[in-house]
């Protein structure tokens, strides 16, 4: 067992992570194109959308086999087949949630998994009161049945929506249901093996991050002000 560690490289096609981690940003300024019926789109214009720079975005589109074509650009209809494709995207993945308070109430609720081919399919909870209770069309379920469960319903990610205390038994039961992806919420580390893959969302330390930024501006702000002060007074004292 070891905390989970992204590789290098991945997919057949040895994708550097990096680039597999905005893809998924292409393909959102893409379906936004797609939606007002644009046929093609620069790498210029796709870059803005997705807040890159145009040659970053040509150096990961290139992975892919896509390379535009010079005057013209890329395809959207087919540069959306490209990076769904290379996502896993052209097929139905089934999502099992565990810890259904507010956080997993809102996920199980989120009509934008469907779209994207994520359907959920079970919820499950420890807690008595919750068991039983019928979420966007799901009953809850005991994590005891989740064994029995996937014998009939596989499923391919699971979603730790749960406190960090509980997180890393419930990663453990996924895990040896033979759950092989785990998408983690709880404000801790999960320790997998070797052939399961974790990705982390951590809404705290993405606002402490921006409370760094926010305060680096602030002392900016107050610097520069001081230093306006600073001048003001020199200037007075020579008049």
């Amino acid at each position: 067992m070891r905390p989970h560690v992204s590789e290098e490289q991945v997919s057949r096609r040895g994708i550097p992570e990096a680039t597999v981690a905005r893809l998924p940003v292409y393909l959102r300024a893409l379906t936004a194109l797609a939606e007002h019926d644009t046929a093609t789109v620069s790498s210029e214009e796709l870059a803005a959308a997705a807040g890159v720079n145009s040659a970053k975005l040509r150096k990961d589109l290139s992975h892919l086999g896509s390379y535009g074509v010079r005057g013209v650009g890329y395809d959207v209809d087919y540069l959306i087949y490209q990076i769904s494709r290379e996502l896993g995207l052209t097929q139905d993945w089934p999502v099992a949630i565990v810890g259904i308070g507010n956080l997993g109430h809102a996920l199980a609720g989120y009509a934008g998994f469907a779209t994207r081919g994520f359907n959920v399919v079970a919820l499950f909870d420890t807690d008595p009161h919750v068991v039983g209770e019928v979420v966007s069309g799901l009953p809850v379920r005991s994590l005891d049945d989740l064994e029995s469960l996937v014998v009939d319903q596989p499923i391919s990610i699971g979603v730790v929506a749960t406190p960090a205390g509980p997180a890393q038994e419930v990663c453990d039961r996924l895990v040896a249901a033979g759950v092989r992806s785990v998408l983690n919420f709880a404000p801790c580390v999960l320790s997998v093996p070797d052939d399961v893959d974790v990705r982390k969302v951590d809404l705290s330390t993405e606002l402490q991050i921006l409370a760094f930024h926010e305060q680096r501006k602030s002392l900016s702000r107050r610097g520069s002000d001081e230093l306006d002060d600073m001048l003001e007074a020199a200037a007075g004292g020579d008049a």
